[in-house]
């Protein structure tokens, strides 16, 4: 055994332990938070793992830094089989798979365009953080190790490439530029200018390559690049299920002792991976409806904070389950509150939970749960409500008393909207085709009634054979569970699903996308499973089916833009069902505002901020209005009656009132539809 080898051995063997030390730390941190199954449904999280993580897909939705960043993972891939090469090569020197024969090749000519590909990219990132300035990527902090993890890379391919290059001169290996296209005339350039000091060039390389490779292994676990490693299997834990389902409290459970998450520990460990796996490229921030109108929510910032309290309070409750005792600092560490001293309260109470922060997450961080937990404590455990979320408990109270979240409203009106149309409740006739959903915006909100009218209205045109609720419905919870409210929506859940039962209800459809979303995919956990529709959807079927017959003589005549509601888009990928009712209408052509479909900007309504005043920066519902009057349409079309209050007052805010007409899909069909 050569000195090389005895070097490189003892090297890689004290590389490879202080890695398995740092891997033991962050596993041990992850014990402290709660335990979650994350590997049930092994096919889909694979597949999810190969479209998203080995794929690329959510990374590529940015069509500059996209193709930048997937084309440097793909080729680090590649490069991963020159790392076992190199370590091969340092045990026994002079070792290589050339043995694999032409499979060989073709690494080596993808080792060699890789090489010079990743060059290339790691210096238009530098160009892009450093010259360009991307505000995303202009961190403080992070400026310095960003740079330096970008040389990092730039010197482990570069000294690749330069060792690659040398070794026919070195150990007189024969390849030509067939198998070594960059290398080969590289190498022939390199060994005439180096004449002597050829062999010399290749082995500081070879050595700088193998340092920095495992050295940038070991300091991968104290950098945010640890996603390096984590983001693959981030990934695969993700959630499988739809982004916007909350998981309830277990208010029967023994031993719960508080609700909502207070600080790491109330966490699952996934959360605390999501800290972990976070890159900081900042595009969950790029995209939030709050932190993009001067609001103080940073959603990267959310996560960051999360890691930090991780690094900072995890080793000591480690510490304090062995038994031992902490120090006066360790204590004063301790002593810190994760909201309030991590994360501002107000970044919390921000957040519409439109998930725009998770649908461009290339790792699939769940920011949104996390909020909504931290939301849970701030109301369960401490009543505590800033400015602008002051409200909530008289919304709360009304919620509680007449299961509607405005006041001044009676339970016994719930379905006086109906009067004159000769629509049945269930419990008149249990009966029914399909339960009509009318929700509370629906049943009390004059401009949201008009809407009801509409789609009640198409449904007996089509001979639907529906029944509604009337007095027995209650609020699906969706605003006390997204503010916080645990309790009450569990309360609310229970009830509707108790009258569910009583009736038979095997369809339900909605006009509301977040009764909608509530009623689909959190009801199930409660026990309620039924077919779930939005009216967007059930209308577009009514089309198809003939049941409802577009009036071909009646041409519309005013141009129309479409705006994507959150939580039936984004949450629900629901984007065809709205735009093919629509454009099923003669004259009908939907101009796209500049941000549409999955990337949507929304109406600042959502998470109940429709019942929060927004006193902080821009008015979310005026800039997605302004957008939408961007596109010269005389009609904005909507499909959610909390959308539709919003953009209705952003075009009154921008004097459009008189010449703009914000409708609701069911609306439109209702003028357009043989009666």
């Amino acid at each position: 055994m050569t000195i090389h080898s005895i070097a490189f051995i003892v090297l890689l063997l004290a590389a490879a332990g202080l890695f398995s030390v740092s891997a033991r730390r962050l596993l041990a941190w992850l014990g402290v938070a709660k335990p979650e199954v994350r590997w049930d449904r092994l096919p889909e999280r694979l597949m999810n793992t190969l479209v998203v993580g080995f794929g690329q897909s959510k990374i590529l939705r940015d069509k500059v830094a996209g193709p930048i960043h997937a084309g440097i993972f793909w080729r680090l891939l590649v490069l991963l089989f020159s790392a076992l090469e190199m370590i091969l090569e340092g045990i026994h020197e002079g070792w290589s798979f050339n043995f694999l024969g032409p499979v060989y090749s073709v690494i080596t000519v993808l080792t060699d365009l890789f090489c010079l590909l990743i060059i290339v990219g790691t210096m238009m990132s530098l160009w892009r953080r450093y010259v360009s300035k991307i505000k995303r990527l202009q961190v403080e902090g992070e400026k310095v190790e960003a740079g330096l993890i970008l040389l990092t890379i730039f010197t482990i391919v570069t000294s690749l490439l330069i060792q690659n290059a040398l070794r026919e001169p070195t150990f007189g290996e024969d390849f030509s530029w067939a198998v070594r296209p960059v290398a080969w005339p590289l190498g022939a350039l390199l060994s005439g200018a180096l004449g002597a000091a050829t062999e010399t060039v290749f082995h500081v390389a070879w050595w700088l390559h193998a340092v920095l490779i495992l050295g940038f292994m070991n300091y991968l676990p104290f950098s945010k690049h640890l996603h390096v490693l984590t983001s693959i299997p981030n990934v695969f834990f993700s959630n499988l299920g739809p982004t916007n389902k909350l998981e309830p409290i277990d208010f029967e459970a023994p031993d719960v002792e508080k609700f909502g998450v207070t600080d790491i520990e109330d966490f699952s460990w996934k959360t605390l991976f999501d800290g972990y796996t976070c890159t900081h490229c900042g595009r969950c921030t790029s995209v939030c409806p709050a932190n993009q109108t001067g609001k103080v929510l940073d959603p990267r910032g959310i996560i960051v904070a999360i890691h930090d309290r991780t690094v900072d309070k995890a080793p000591l409750i480690i510490k304090q389950q062995a038994g031992e005792t902490l120090t006066e600092a360790e204590q004063a560490v301790w002593d810190k509150k994760l909201i309030g001293d991590y994360i501002d309260p107000d970044a919390l109470w921000a957040c519409t939970t439109c998930g725009a922060c998770m649908q461009e997450c290339p790792v699939n961080i769940e920011h949104v749960p996390a909020i909504v937990g931290m939301r849970r404590s701030m109301v369960l455990m401490e009543s505590s409500f800033n400015e602008e979320a002051a409200l909530l408990p008289d919304i709360y109270g009304n919620m509680e008393t007449n299961s509607v979240p405005w006041g001044g409203f009676a339970q016994a009106d719930r379905a006086n909207w109906a009067e004159g149309m000769g629509i049945k409740t269930a419990a008149e006739d249990a009966s029914m085709e399909v339960l009509f959903w009318v929700g509370c915006a629906g049943s009390y909100d004059e401009r949201a009634k008009t809407i009801t009218k509409a789609f009640a209205e198409l449904m007996q045109i089509a001979n639907v054979d529906f029944r509604i609720l009337g007095t027995e419905e209650h609020c699906t919870g969706d605003v006390a569970r997204r503010t916080g409210n645990e309790y009450l929506a569990d309360m609310l859940t229970k009830t509707n699903i108790e009258t569910f039962e009583r009736y038979g209800v095997k369809t339900i459809v909605a006009t509301c996308p977040h009764c909608f979303n509530t009623l689909k995919n959190e009801y199930p956990q409660y026990g309620g499973h039924y077919e779930v529709i939005h009216h967007t959807q059930y209308i577009k079927n009514l089309i198809e089916t003939g049941r409802l017959k577009i009036d071909r003589d009646k041409v519309a005549t005013s141009t129309i833009t479409y705006h994507d509601s959150c939580y039936l888009g984004r949450y629900n990928n629901e984007f065809e069902a709205p735009r093919a009712t629509i454009t099923n209408i003669p004259g009908l052509d939907i101009i796209e505002p500049a941000r549409s479909g999955d990337k949507g900007l929304c109406c600042g309504a959502g998470g109940g901020r429709m019942f929060m005043e927004e006193v902080v920066g821009d008015r979310v519902n005026i800039v997605r209005t302004n957008e939408l009057l961007d596109t010269g349409a005389q009609t904005i079309a909507v499909n959610c009656p909390f959308c539709t209050t919003m953009i209705t007052d952003g075009v009154k805010a921008a004097d459009k009132a008189d010449s703009v007409r914000v409708m609701d899909v069911a609306e439109i069909v209702r003028e357009h539809v043989q009666s």
